[in-house]
């Protein structure tokens, strides 16, 4: 069927995609996640024993050796339990709003495809990433050795933070950064989908494909994914810092406290910590995605096709 004479996908077969997505993304590339954010949280440059600088492949090196492999997987009950909904509400989001652009023929210009993003990472970020990120911060911000079981941390999972955290700060605790987590998600997002759907498009047309092969949506996804972190790494060094505080106070006055003492104490490149780690996080994490996601809509487009036809229940019959 071509792509003419082809029934718009459901948003329920969006949130299953996105769903599927955002799960294989999580277990792949959450090691880079936690790296990153150890980066950003430190405030001195990081130096190995000889006092020499090192980068993100030296961080996880030292994470590993003082806390064991699987100290590169702390938060990931967080996330995982967040990113299911999370990329299941980025695509549905997405295409609701998208929808809601298309002019009288049904087509979406790309300035739509731009604020469509904006608004996806604004509705994903409030929903679901804001609290999610917030506690798995403050799992991965923990030196805990994994290794060690009488070295307890305080927050023992995610579940255990998330009851802590409201216990000693209060619900609203979960929803610190939320202005600076939704400005992230939305200019990434916007950056993300805009990119991607120009590329695909192109790609397209010049192959004369009604589909792309899986390996150029994981490349297509990779380059669409880096150009959010290259736009606000700022926001998300700044937006970490205020998540990881305990400290009280109304979301600008943290944002002054934060940015002054970044600025005073370690100067304008500390806004850029952990870029390198975050750009090999998200790069990869958009390319897993959108192969994952556009594979999976495509599965479930064929079953639902060939249930309408009634191919699948002929197939399905049990052979005596």
């Amino acid at each position: 069927m071509s792509r003419e004479n082809k029934k718009p996908t459901s948003l329920v077969t969006h949130l299953v995609a996105g769903g599927c997505a955002g799960l294989m993304e999580a277990c792949t590339c959450h090691p880079l996640d936690t790296i990153k954010v150890r980066m950003q949280l430190s405030k001195n440059v990081n130096r190995n024993m000889g006092g020499k600088r090192i980068g993100f492949a030296g961080v996880g090196l030292k994470i590993i050796r003082n806390e064991s492999f699987w100290a590169l997987y702390k938060g990931l009950g967080a996330v995982v339990s967040g990113i299911v909904p999370k990329m299941a509400i980025r695509f549905s989001s997405f295409e609701l709003y998208k929808s809601w652009m298309a002019d009288e023929t049904g087509k979406v210009s790309t300035t739509a495809v731009f604020f469509a993003g904006l608004a996806a990472g604004t509705t994903e970020a409030v929903l679901v990433v804001s609290p999610m990120d917030l506690i798995k911060i403050r799992l991965q911000a923990q030196r805990h050795s994994m290794a060690d079981p009488l070295d307890i941390p305080k927050y023992r999972n995610a579940p255990h933070a998330a009851y802590t955290i409201v216990k000693e700060e209060g619900v609203r605790a979960l929803y610190k950064g939320v202005t600076l987590t939704a400005l992230r998600q939305a200019t990434n997002q916007a950056a993300n989908f805009t990119a991607y759907q120009e590329m695909k498009k192109y790609a397209r047309r010049i192959q004369n494909l009604d589909e792309l092969p899986s390996y150029q949506h994981l490349l297509l996804g990779g380059i669409s994914g880096a150009m959010g972190p290259l736009s606000n790494a700022p926001i998300d060094t700044i937006k970490t810092r205020i998540q990881k505080s305990s400290a009280p106070g109304k979301g600008w006055d943290r944002f002054k406290t934060v940015t002054a003492e970044i600025v005073q104490k370690e100067g304008f490149r500390a806004f850029y910590k952990g870029l390198t780690p975050r750009l090999l996080r998200v790069a990869p994490g958009q390319a897993v995605t959108f192969m994952v996601y556009e594979k999976v809509r495509s599965w479930i487009d064929m079953f639902s096709e060939r249930l309408q036809e009634g191919e699948v229940p002929n197939k399905m019959v049990i052979q005596k």
